[in-house]
This record gives C-alpha cells, structure tokens and sequence, in this order.
C-alpha cells in the first residue's frame, strides 16, 4: 500500500476540508500582519488535529513566511531583519541557560505578563522605536519566548508596531523562514518529520496558497493603524493563551 493511500483511507473529506480552512485562515492573517499563522493555527490543530503538530504545520508554514518575503522583497531592510535574526538566534541559546536556573513555568508567566504590560503602555501611547538595538532586544526575546512557550512572534509585535508594514512583513518573512527550516531539520533529525507528515503537509499546502493570495488583496485595503491594533492584539491574545496554559 502506497503511502497515499494509506493517508487517504485515515484522512476523512470532512477533515480534510477543516484542517484546510484552519490553514487557509492563519495564512491570510499571516499575509495580512506579518504573523498571526502559527497563534491561530497550534492551539486549534494541538486540540482538534494533533496529527500537524509540530512538523505538518511548520511545513506549510516555511513557504508562507518566503512568499510572504518574496512578496515585499524590495521594502526588506538588511539591518533590520539581521538585527532581528541575530538577535532570534543569540535568545535560542539562551533559553537552554535560563531553563536551567527557573522553571519553565516561572518563565512562561514572566514573559506573558511583560508582553501584556507592553501592550497596555503601547495603548496608552508609549512608542516603541524600531531602533536596530530594540529589533535586537525583540529578537532575543523571541528566541527565549520561542524556546520556552513556542509563541516566539509577540515580542516582535511590539517592536515593529511602528514599521511600515511592508517593511515589517517582509522581515518577519525572512525571519520565520529561517527560524522554521531550522526546526524542520531538527524534527528530520530525531525521526519526527517522515514521510506520512510531508505528505501530510503537501496536500494542505493548496489551503496555505489560497489564503496567502487572500491576503495580497486585503494587505493593499488595511490601513497601517489596523496593522499596528491587529499586531498588539495578536501579542496580548498570546500572552494570555500562555498564561492559560500555564494555569491548566
């Protein structure tokens, strides 16, 4: 038996199609406001289809975040999106220190409750400068927030709430993708990432495509103040949902 087959006598229309619309959803938020795929996506599919998590849905996700580059190439700035890497990459290492002086769940609550913050003072008109040393500072804790929660996108968020987002879309493009390939070779690495999870990936990859092509209509109609409010909300909801996890 092929190994088509065999996913598809396990695999129903109905979840197919509801699977689908999950990712058709969380790349057009994605191809909208530079994140928001894998917030919508990961709780729901942990829940209802644990199958994705986490290869599947980081393999349809790799393609987005380069479409999403691809799409706004001219409007990437290098200094800002190496700043940003740089800063991914240094916060990754540290989290494996950090982890072994507090608990995970110390930590997990620290850094919702300082994004939280961040976003009431945002509201209340602090301004966040997309400085090279806060996109530094934002990625450091994104690579510490990623590591430890896997919601890495909320301290970007508030650093590039002011970015044009053009701008800011196409850097987290560059980002994620880079970010994604590197745990996409982690998980072939240690056997989580065979063949039925790449097939997997490849037949929902159409859903993914539909929902990016969504989104380059609606990102030409949505105003740079509608970004910034989506990005805020998009941090404090996942604020929130790691709290709840920890809670639970």
């Amino acid at each position: 038996m092929s190994a088509w087959t065999a996913m598809a006598e396990q695999l129903s229309w109905g979840r197919y199609l509801a699977m689908g619309l999950m990712v058709l959803a969380g790349a057009a938020m994605q191809g909208v406001g530079g994140l928001g795929y894998a917030m919508f996506c990961a709780p729901l599919a942990a829940i209802f289809f644990p199958e994705l998590v986490p290869g599947p849905l980081l393999a349809v996700g790799a393609p987005l975040a380069l479409l999403a580059y691809l799409r706004e190439r001219e409007a990437l700035n290098r200094q800002v999106a190496a700043a940003t890497l740089v800063g991914r990459v240094i916060g990754t290492f540290a989290a494996t220190g950090l982890l072994v002086l507090f608990s995970t769940h110390a930590l997990s609550i620290l850094f919702a409750v300082l994004i939280l913050a961040a976003v009431c003072l945002s509201t209340m008109g602090w301004r966040v400068q997309p400085s090279t040393t806060n996109l530094s500072i934002a990625g450091v804790a994104s690579g510490i927030m990623g590591t430890i929660t896997a919601a890495g996108g909320p301290p970007f968020a508030i650093a590039m709430q002011h970015l044009a987002p053009a701008t800011m879309r196409s850097t987290l493009g560059v980002v994620f993708f880079a970010g994604t390939i590197v745990s996409l070779s982690a998980l072939a690495w240690v056997g989580r990432m065979g063949s039925d999870q790449w097939l997997l990936s490849l037949v929902l990859l159409p859903w993914m495509l539909g929902g990016f092509l969504a989104s380059n209509r609606l990102a030409r109609h949505i105003s740079k103040a509608t970004i910034r409010r989506w990005l805020l909300g998009t941090a404090a909801v996942s604020a929130c949902i790691i709290l709840l996890r920890v809670w639970l």
